[in-house]
């Protein structure tokens, strides 16, 4: 078998591992297909170990990490419990308690990785919802429809965003100012379709209450953790005068506030998700290992991407489609050796919000999703597939159309 049909096999296997991540008599999750497939390319001769090491992007390695141990520092002193208190105290009826809910979870979304926010806010919604009576799937379903919609503005607001970022080398600014206008449309859609999708939740006098709700803090370390993630966001938008790159700012606050802040290092690093870091690292692998052997080669011929009307509906079309079946960061990771070809901004900012916002189409367009479904599951809070579907596609749809005319007048 020649090099390059074993690629492509290794290649097909990979990716159906991650699609089903539930086989017969295997023991796989998508992290696992990842890895066995970069760790296939190095024993079948695909790549060499040296190969395989140049092909991990570092740059977007290191920009997650260092957020992860800034977001894992915030949450363990109290930061998010402390944003839902507040958002307790401004909601005093549903209605009220919806918008505030999605603004917050977008914009918190955009600055923190959507995944961490999702994970953190979920109790506290749960925990409002139950001691006001009312209803939690609209808000849980609301939060995932958020915190997609928010984190295609920036950079920093999802994996794939900062994969986009670092192999574009598009301004943090440029990439905010752009995507901004995506994104606080795609919030008022939200608000609109699920007060359309729930009319009787909102139709109640119901009064918010915080009763029961547990809240804890720890004020001594957020005199330090908070300024520095605020430090550390400002400095992103000026990180091309500064001339300093992305993921050496993000390095630089979370070993500030590994430091200065009062939880203990141990604690802080047990939670940053080694398992995520992992599975990029071997995705860019599985990647270099298809374009060593030529097969990407196809793709970047017979694409035919052009900064046009054209280019960015046909990014917006696959991204919808395979993020259903792969989910938007393996889709993503495929798409960055095809971009690099004609490489534009526009075509890279349309990945960007094509791919974010085509994960909220599904249960399983994007792992943020999951997240909640599977949490709120564990409190027997039941949040089926055309449940979502119902309000996700319908946002989806028309977040997409908006994206795309947007795109297109840039």
């Amino acid at each position: 078998m020649s090099a390059h049909t074993l690629a492509i096999v290794i290649f097909i296997i990979t990716y159906l591992g991650i699609i089903f991540t539930r086989l017969p008599r295997i023991n796989i999750d998508r992290p696992s297909a990842a890895f066995f497939g970069a760790v296939a390319m190095i024993v079948f001769g695909i790549l060499s170990f040296e190969e395989a090491v140049k092909a991990i992007d570092y740059n977007t390695i290191a920009l997650l990490l260092g957020m992860m141990i800034i977001i894992a520092t915030l949450q363990l002193d109290g930061f998010f419990s402390l944003i839902a208190r507040k958002t307790i105290l401004w909601s005093r009826t549903p209605a009220r308690l919806l918008v505030f809910l999605v603004l917050i979870t977008g914009i918190a979304s955009a600055f923190l990785v959507n995944d961490a926010v999702v994970l953190l806010f979920t109790p506290v919604i749960i925990a409002i919802c139950r001691t006001s009576s009312i209803n939690p799937v609209p808000y849980l379903v609301a939060e995932i429809l958020a915190s997609n919609v928010g984190s295609a503005m920036t950079i920093t607001g999802n994996p794939q965003n900062m994969l986009i970022g670092i192999n574009s080398g598009i301004p943090y600014s440029e990439f905010l100012l752009r995507l901004l206008p995506v994104s606080l449309l795609g919030m008022a859609v939200i608000v609109l379709v699920i007060r359309l999708v729930y009319p009787s939740e909102f139709r109640k006098g119901t009064i918010i209450q915080a009763n029961g709700a547990s809240f804890g803090y720890n004020y001594d370390s957020m005199k330090f953790s908070v300024p520095i993630f605020a430090g550390v966001t400002v400095m992103f938008f000026f990180s091309n005068l500064l001339g300093i790159s992305i993921p050496v700012i993000a390095l630089a606050g979370a070993s500030l506030i590994l430091i200065f802040g009062k939880i203990r290092p141990s604690a802080v690093i047990k939670n940053v998700d080694w398992v995520l870091l992992l599975f990029f690292a071997s995705l860019f692998i599985v990647v270099e290992g298809a374009v060593k052997a030529g097969l990407m080669d196809k793709l970047t011929h017979t694409s035919g991407l052009l900064p046009d009307p054209r280019g960015i509906g046909i990014i917006h079309v696959l991204s919808l489609l395979m993020s259903q079946i792969v989910s938007n960061v393996p889709f993503t990771v495929i798409m960055l050796p095809v971009l690099k070809v004609p490489h534009s901004d526009i075509l890279w900012l349309a990945l960007a919000s094509a791919s974010t916002l085509a994960g909220n189409a599904t249960i399983i367009g994007a792992m943020a999703n999951l997240i909640v479904i599977e949490s709120a599951a564990g409190q027997k809070i039941r949040i089926g597939f055309f449940e979502f579907l119902k309000s996700g596609l319908v946002v989806t749809l028309f977040t997409m159309l908006i994206s795309f005319f947007i795109l297109c007048l840039y």
